[in-house]
């Protein structure tokens, strides 16, 4: 099989601020892109600004392409409850509003029952201190955030908000899951 007949997939996540999953996930081997957007509300073609009203009923998401011969869905999901909080309801830290809620878009009937699965397993072991809140929906249209919010953390790592808030997700994320780090990161 070559590299074109690889199989890939698709994992839309929301747990807040869209930096904090990018730059995590941008650092999962197997995972083959990741795009920063919006997902779940009802105005096409959202801007960053709309969504930060808190009109649109958007999520802050990422789009990840991964090749599930290298990492699985089920390990994608073990990153996200490990580096979000979701026992928050439309809210990560300082970040206030539903389109910072805690969400998985399950693409197809597959990604449901995992996460269902996880879910259900993550509250039997009380695993957090509250009950998780996290939405699970199927899939729904993706928008692309815009340009400059695509790599923020790459782009900006030095940035207040992404040395406080993004990179100690990242510095978590290295700890806990470092046999599913990116070779040569």
């Amino acid at each position: 099989m070559g590299e074109s007949d690889r199989v890939r997939e698709v994992a839309v996540l929301g747990g807040g601020c869209f930096w904090c999953l990018e730059a995590v996930f941008e650092d999962v081997e197997g995972v083959e892109s990741v795009e920063s957007g919006y997902c779940g509300g009802q105005l096409a073609r959202p801007s960053y600004d709309q969504v930060c009203e808190g009109g649109t009923g958007h999520a802050e998401v990422v789009k990840l392409t991964y090749d599930p011969a290298v990492v699985s869905f089920q390990a994608l999901l073990q990153i996200f409850f490990t580096i979000h909080d979701p026992t928050t309801r439309n809210r990560q830290g300082n970040d206030l509003g539903t389109q910072y809620r805690s969400i998985i878009f399950a693409q197809d009937d597959a990604q449901m029952a995992v996460a269902n699965a996880m879910i259900q397993e993550l509250g039997e072991q009380r695993a957090f201190p509250s009950a998780i809140v996290t939405e699970l929906k199927g899939a729904e249209r993706f928008w692309p955030a815009e340009g400059h919010h695509q790599h923020y953390f790459a782009n900006n790592a030095y940035q207040p908000y992404c040395q406080y808030v993004v990179a100690p997700k990242v510095v978590k994320f290295r700890e806990k899951f470092s046999h599913l780090r990116r070779s040569g990161k």
